[in-house]
């Protein structure tokens, strides 16, 4: 086991003490969230009541993870911090870079090659600080977390957005930037509003073609991508009870594509189970002591519209199949409607890729229901009319899964075995297409499905379902084909019908594995060196941002208005741009060329005002930059939702903008933007963003008076001499307002430590 049995115990003793004063100060019964937050408070001995989605509070989590794609950032910023070690317990984890092309033994040998000058600074820079380091095809570190790190009633912070994964284990786990690692590694605590709660009910139980994933694709369908921003999802009831552990993994993974904070189910069986098969049976003990800590209090679920800040019931019993998509994982259609919604919309039926896997749905009851379906088109002398891909969650399950002839299932009807990693599902799929541009459709049982994100292509309509979904439609080869009703043309010509998926929660064998994959930290790291290359096009040492000067902001240029979503994916796109998330300079050349201009309906295309010319997004912001010019970015509503990468905060601050003007912002980009010393305003009037030209030159006033709640004004001048204000909102705390004022967060927290 890689946890310390004694760290767990000390923090469900404080978790159970703060529960007790919690209790008496707000006089009630208490939430799952309540109680975890409160065990976790910097400063649990003067406790105070805290109002949800107002008061900023300060956290101690009890471990930060981060995967090789946003480590190498966080850690070229943890390098300046000052520190011999990580003040918690931290972990690398290599999924991001492997790119999915033929196969998992060609794909990991290239990876290894292509990456090495990256690999190699990971793991030196992960033994010089004491984190723990795991290697390229060891697997996806929300799958390794769950397997390896996860407690019921933990708090852990992850630079990825699908953190919120080990909320199936009952820990609240928050995706973050990296410089919110920075801070928690260098003994500083985390800074969070507090969250509100929503408190969703389960009941009944999922039986036939109806899955973990289906509750989630369905309540991000009611509650959009922007629902449950600022808030935490607390799933209770005998359903919630009743769904396996890593289905609830499922389920709190695929919270962040509802903007959620976190989310997460109260400790059971399941979760103790689990625990025991993974090699945990100590934490399960010790959760069963402190098991009345570790769920709501009783009369949280008698009555929760008293301690929730919104309520939701789902009978689990009534779920069918959902898809959603294109484009946007909340476009939401269960099954028996899907097919009507396809022709109503002219997308192409027919269906070119099935994909399974992802941090999503890599677990071991997902391989094993597909591999059911899988195993019928022998049986029922099926041919598969798609192609299939497979992606295992970690070299744990793949190893397993391959012992007890599931991974056979697949190739048996031609389906490719990729790398334990990420791959297709964040754009990391050299895809093989007769003409990349023209329509197609794809299904995937990942988490999001934004243009371009799974193969680079516009034209790809990327949809969304269970494992066990994926696999049946891949077979039909065709959207509108529905398991539960309409039966396939096999090869003898006859009809058929397929069984309803089956599989086990874990193994019957238990799991198995030879190399995990994991690197310790070494006890000496004194004569560990880790090195960056000067000329190096992948790495590049950090130079700190520069301090607020103390003026106000004026004669800014807008470098861009954004039209419609735009998302991290838009304003730093993955892909072939991965290779350079530890160069910031370099990156920063893919600065917002997915984002629509609102002024020419183009993507990476912006007028430069000084010249009249056009061009790409970043070399006009070089160009402003260059001549001293701020800039300001403009933006729709939920603006940077999706993944947790800081580099869409620290592009733009590189680039020369100093401020980000919004209708509104996801959760974790506005956080970041906050890190790095920008400003993130948002409109006080949305309708107000239609009133920024083109060619105006723009003013921030009020910031010598900087306060929390307190407004600020934008000036705009418009090109045709003309001139108004409008008043812009913030929510800056007093500390973040330091961040701004030192020039970022890592400025402020290496001056306060002097």
């Amino acid at each position: 086991m890689l946890l310390d049995i004694k760290t767990i115990e000390g923090i469900y003793k404080k978790i159970a003490s703060s529960a007790e004063v919690a209790r008496k100060l707000l006089n009630r019964p208490l939430t799952l969230t309540e109680k975890i937050l409160y065990g976790h408070l910097s400063d649990r001995e003067t406790m105070k009541i805290y109002q949800r989605g107002v008061d900023y509070v300060n956290f101690y989590p009890d471990r930060v993870a981060m995967q090789d794609a946003t480590a190498q950032m966080a850690l070229l910023q943890f390098m300046t911090a000052g520190r011999k070690n990580s003040a918690v317990p931290a972990t690398v984890h290599c999924d991001h870079l492997i790119l999915a092309k033929t196969g998992v033994r060609k794909d990991l040998a290239d990876a290894m090659l292509q990456n090495e000058e990256v690999y190699s600074f990971l793991q030196t820079v992960s033994a010089k600080y004491g984190i723990g380091f795991w290697k390229p095809g060891a697997g996806i570190i929300h799958q390794v977390i769950i397997e390896n790190y996860a407690i019921p009633g933990g708090m852990m912070i992850g630079t990825d957005s699908h953190t919120p994964n080990a909320g199936g284990l009952g820990m609240i786990a928050i995706g973050v930037g990296g410089a919110d690692a920075v801070d928690v590694m260098s003994g500083m605590p985390l800074e969070l509003k507090m969250p509100k709660i929503t408190g969703i009910e389960l009941t009944g139980k999922l039986s036939g073609w109806a899955s973990a994933k289906d509750v989630i694709l369905k309540i991000a369908g009611i509650l959009t991508v922007k629902g449950g921003t600022g808030r935490i999802i607390e799933y209770f009831g005998d359903g919630a009870d009743s769904i396996s552990c890593t289905g609830k993994g499922t389920i709190c993974n695929m919270g962040a594509e509802i903007g959620a904070t976190c989310s997460l189910f109260a400790y059971d069986g399941k979760m103790k189970n689990y625990l025991g098969i993974t090699g945990r049976s100590e934490v399960a003990e010790l959760a069963d002591r402190y098991a009345d800590f570790l769920r709501p209090d009783p009369e949280v679920a008698q009555d929760p519209k008293a301690y929730y800040d919104e309520y939701i019931k789902i009978d689990l019993s009534a779920i069918e199949p959902y898809i959603n998509g294109p484009f946007s994982p909340d476009v939401a259609h269960p099954i028996s409607e899907f097919s009507a919604f396809v022709k109503e919309q002219d997308y192409p039926e027919k269906l070119e890729v099935g994909l399974i896997g992802s941090c999503t749905n890599s677990s071991y009851e997902d391989i094993s229901r597909a591999a059911s379906v899988a195993r019928q088109a022998k049986s029922k002398n099926i041919k598969a009319k798609a192609e299939l891909i497979i992606t295992p969650g970690s070299e744990q399950i793949r190893y397993t899964c391959e012992r007890d002839g599931l991974l056979q299932q697949f190739t048996d009807i031609g389906g490719v075995i990729m790398a334990n990693a990420c791959g297709p599902c964040i754009g990391q799929w050299e895809r093989s297409m007769d003409n990349p541009a023209r329509k197609n459709s794809i299904l995937n049982s990942f988490n999001r499905n934004f243009a371009k994100r799974n193969d680079g292509n516009a034209g790809t309509h990327s949809f969304i379902s269970s494992p066990e979904i994926v696999m049946a439609l891949t077979l039909a080869g065709n959207l509108n084909f529905n398991p539960m009703t309409d039966k396939l043309l096999n090869e003898s010509g006859q009809e058929v019908m397929l069984d309803e998926p089956a599989g086990e929660e874990l193994p019957l064998k238990g799991f198995a594995v030879e190399d995990p994959g994991y690197l310790a930290p070494p006890q000496g790291n004194e004569d560990v060196t880790v090195k960056v290359d000067p000329s190096s096009e992948r790495l590049q040492l950090l130079e700190p941002f520069t301090a607020w000067d103390g003026k106000e902001i004026t004669g800014m240029r807008l470098l861009i208005k954004a039209k419609g979503k735009c998302t991290t994916d838009h304003i730093s796109m993955a892909g072939p741009w991965l290779r350079f998330r530890g160069h910031l300079d370099n990156i920063s050349n893919n600065l917002l060329m997915g984002a629509v201009n609102f002024f020419n309906e183009k993507t990476n295309s912006v007028k430069n005002a000084e010249t009249g010319d056009s061009d790409e997004v970043s070399k006009t912001a070089r160009y402003y930059k260059s001549k001293g010019i701020p800039t300001i970015i403009v933006g729709d509503e939920n603006y940077g939702e999706g993944s947790s990468r800081e580099h869409a905060a620290m592009e733009p601050r590189h680039l020369g903008v100093r401020v980000v003007l919004v209708k509104s912002f996801a959760r974790i980009h506005e956080t970041n933007l906050k890190k790095q010393g920008m400003l993130a305003l948002t409109f006080s009037k949305p309708d107000d963003y239609l009133n920024i030209l083109e060619d105006d030159t723009l003013e921030i006033l009020g910031l010598e008076t900087f306060a929390p709640g307190k407004p600020l004004t934008l000036k705009i001048r418009h090109a045709d001499g003309t001139a108004e204000e409008i008043p812009v909102t913030h929510s800056y705390s007093d500390q973040q307002i330091h961040w701004f004022r030192e020039g970022s967060a890592l400025n402020y927290m290496k001056k306060a430590t002097r």
